[in-house]
């Protein structure tokens, strides 16, 4: 029988654990949120709701939903108290396998037995946490893609040891947020589609890096062939260069081929606290960055 999931937590606030929990609240679920900085939710609340309005963009959560959804959800800096009654908990913290060990233990320590534990990895399985929890029979890969922007799909991938009804259980909640389960069969560093998008991301930092090309003409012949509104290096800029550069590091410390690795060049932008969106300046400046303007793919530029 699938599990009935009524209770979710969100362990970290950035990007991605926000707009999970944003969606888990527009569904009808209880949600708390959990962060260690008092305040974080709101700055990353405040964040997302400044970018989208400045790119134009029409939320996946219509905006006369946003601030019920916001009120609706819990947020606290006591572990314990987000973990009470939880159904499913959703790891969002940084890409680094160490720190995503250590909460798996305490998540496995103060959860109630029958949650499920989540991890929003963007590369890393859970296969290499699961351990850690005490739980791997509860254990799955929930790795979702910019959902309020209107990336609505999920990455669903089990650990070594997981059960068919938790699998079940994690489809069923990831269809009851309107998004789109993409179920991976065997394990694969950055599972489904951040599979592919990783090779793009690659290629396209190669380029830039090494002067083969300019950012923004990457940018400009992404947007012409698919017409999407943002370019690779507006996508990474949004998903934050620092971890980008983590997640990168992922596939690096994996394969020890010195392709795999992350150009220093992406370092020194981060050194010099060039983060993207959350910093104000990445590839771009925000909040009004020059892809968004008319004249970016204009001819006669």
């Amino acid at each position: 029988m699938t599990q009935k999931i009524k209770k979710v937590a969100v362990i970290g606030t950035g990007l991605l654990g926000t707009q999970i929990s944003m969606l888990s609240a527009y569904a009808g679920y209880k949600v708390s949120v959990y962060d260690t900085i008092a305040g974080a939710f709101d700055d990353t609340y405040k964040k997302l709701s400044t970018d989208f309005k400045a790119k134009g963009i029409s939320p996946f959560i219509p905006w006369e939903h946003w601030e019920k959804c916001k009120v609706a959800i819990n947020f606290t800096t006591d572990l314990g108290d987000a973990l009470k009654e939880v159904d499913l908990v959703v790891e969002a913290i940084t890409e680094d396998l160490e720190v995503k060990r250590k909460v798996f233990k305490q998540l496995g320590e103060a959860a109630p037995a029958k949650a499920i534990l989540a991890s929003n990895s963007s590369s890393l399985p859970v296969s290499r946490m699961e351990q850690s929890s005490g739980r791997p029979e509860r254990c799955i890969n929930t790795h979702f893609y910019y959902p309020l922007q209107g990336m609505i799909m999920v990455d669903l991938m089990p650990g070594t040891k997981t059960l068919p009804e938790v699998m079940e259980a994690g489809e069923a909640w990831i269809r009851s947020l309107r998004c789109i389960p993409l179920t991976v069969k065997k394990e694969i560093l950055g599972f489904c589609f951040n599979s592919v998008w990783r090779a793009i991301k690659k290629q396209c930092l190669y380029m830039w890096a090494n002067d083969f090309v300019d950012f923004r003409d990457i940018d400009r012949a992404w947007r012409v062939f698919t017409g999407m509104k943002m370019g690779p290096f507006a996508l990474m800029d949004s998903v934050g260069l620092d971890t980008v550069y983590n997640i990168e590091m992922v596939y690096y410390n994996d394969s020890k081929d010195p392709k795999d690795k992350p150009p220093e060049a992406l370092m020194e932008k981060i050194k010099k606290g060039e983060l993207g969106v959350k910093s104000g300046k990445g590839f771009y400046i925000y909040p009004n960055p020059e892809f968004l303007k008319p004249d970016f793919l204009d001819p006669k530029k």
